[in-house]
């Protein structure tokens, strides 16, 4: 069956860099655009960004750019969050989801995602 497994959380100082992993597996991963989200305490899922199939293309919310940098490596079947210099504020749980539309028509629409990870803690604390 499909697996989505993130890892990488944990406990991260203001300022720091933390790298999250999504490794996928019992799916074609190439066939599928790869989105990251996040959910808060007591907020909803919010999208931070997409990959394309390919992992040549990435989309961002606008309120992430600049601050997390996705990348998607179709050869090891994982897809990566790499957080810059993150604040109390990105303390959530990280989720990634996989999708077969085509990324820019997936975006934010958490219908449109197939699979979903079981999320890893991120707490931004010092």
């Amino acid at each position: 069956q499909v697996q989505l497994v993130e890892s990488g959380g944990g406990l991260v100082q203001p300022g720091g860099s933390l790298r999250l992993s999504c490794a996928a597996s019992g799916l074609t991963f190439s066939r599928y655009a790869m989105g990251w989200f996040r959910q808060a305490p007591g907020k909803e899922r919010e999208f931070i960004g997409i990959a394309s199939r390919s992992g040549s293309s990435v989309r961002y919310a606008d309120s992430m750019m600049g601050r997390f940098t996705i990348t998607k490596d179709n050869a090891k079947n994982t897809m990566y969050l790499q957080m810059n210099s993150p604040t109390p504020e990105d303390t959530a749980v990280y989720y990634c989801a996989a999708t077969t539309w085509d990324y820019y028509n997936a975006l934010d629409r958490q219908s449109r995602y197939d699979y979903w990870g079981q999320g890893t803690q991120v707490t931004v604390s010092s």
